[in-house]
């Protein structure tokens, strides 16, 4: 398995004594689930729609902490990321190793035909018709879209993922995820629970896959650039709910200096963004002060081109300076050409 390489202030810096206060979800997402599965305080339809608005928002916090795990940038102990990782993994039924491995493509070659973890939109293979069909499939089966998207990285033919230690580690990780939902799945038959067990799982499950993906997809649908500050879309909040949601995901919602920057804390992103735009203010970053502006920003590309890149209006990407196996400390000035670079001056340390 590769594991993020620090530098020391890299490292220093993932030292936040109030990070574990932004892991409410945890428990709450236990709580929602023992609310459904007990139906508890009532039946009624109104606590069943509320606990499971609860529990889906809940478990899409719990793939923004995978996200971290992913970075090894959630605490200054990386066995914290990997162990945490695996765990949400399995539950979600995606691997560790297959997550962070695409993750670190999709940093290095933001909107490149081979961003894997943004296929078929960074496809320039894939028809229009064929990405308005997926992006469907992807939001209202999201669920099943990440295990499609990411499984892909592993079983295509032509997978980057060579290494045979490596793909022993995803094996194994396949093998427990199998495992563990065998196990589940065969309790819920002796039990005669498994009506107990879509109520509390599956369905607030369904929702948060749906979330995941309006995420992404407000990240990432119609931005063509392959730089990773304009390639992507920012929100930086100016409202309480906003701010909320962004601390609750470790501050993803900073996309653009999250991309470019894909070692520093989650917490520095914000003064990351602060620091461009001081340097550059006349620079039209796609920066958004709500969600719901960045939101209905990507809309009209999710309906007309679902597509990011080539699929977008780009032209083909140059050769990359080097190679990325791994999270580097700026992918604009280690691995991006200076031919696909967009005028935006590095952040000042």
């Amino acid at each position: 398995m590769s594991v993020t390489i620090f530098t020391t202030q890299e490292q220093e810096a993932l030292s936040d004594k109030w990070t574990w206060a932004r892991f409410q979800f945890f428990p709450g997402g236990v709580l929602g689930i023992w609310a459904l599965w007990n139906q508890w305080p009532a039946d009624m339809i109104g606590w069943q729609i509320f606990w499971t608005a609860f529990t889906a928002y809940c478990m899409f916090c719990w793939t923004s902490c995978l996200h971290e795990t992913a970075h090894q940038t959630l605490t200054p102990r990386r066995e914290t990321s990997i162990w945490l990782g695996r765990v949400i993994g399995t539950l979600i039924f995606v691997p560790y190793t297959v997550y962070r491995e695409s993750h670190i493509r999709h940093h290095a070659y933001l909107n490149k035909p081979h961003d894997w973890e943004l296929w078929p939109y960074s496809d320039p293979k894939a028809s229009i018709w064929f990405r308005r069909g997926f992006v469907i499939f992807d939001f209202f089966l999201g669920m099943f879209g990440a295990m499609v998207t990411y499984g892909r990285l592993f079983f295509h033919k032509d997978s980057p993922l060579t290494d045979k230690k490596l793909r022993r580690t995803v094996w194994l990780e396949y093998a427990m995820c199998i495992l563990f939902w065998g196990g589940l799945f065969a309790v819920f038959t002796v039990t005669e629970t498994w009506g107990s067990f879509f109520r509390a799982w599956a369905i607030p499950h369904l929702f948060a896959g749906m979330i995941q993906s309006g995420r992404k997809f407000t990240e990432h649908i119609g931005m063509a650039s392959y730089d990773p500050m304009l390639g992507t879309r920012t929100v930086v909040g100016n409202n309480w709910f906003t701010r909320v949601c962004t601390w609750l995901n470790f501050d993803i919602f900073v996309h653009g200096p999250h991309h470019r920057h894909p070692r520093v804390a989650h917490r520095t992103l914000k003064e990351k963004m602060n620091e461009y735009l001081e340097k550059q203010p006349e620079l039209q970053y796609p920066m958004f002060r709500t969600y719901s502006a960045a939101v209905w920003d990507m809309i009209p590309f999710l309906i007309k081109n679902p597509g990011v890149g080539m699929n977008a209006g780009a032209e083909a990407p140059n050769a990359e300076k080097n190679v990325a196996d791994n999270f580097v400390a700026d992918v604009v000035e280690e691995v991006l050409s200076e031919n696909d670079r967009g005028y935006v001056p590095a952040a000042t340390s």
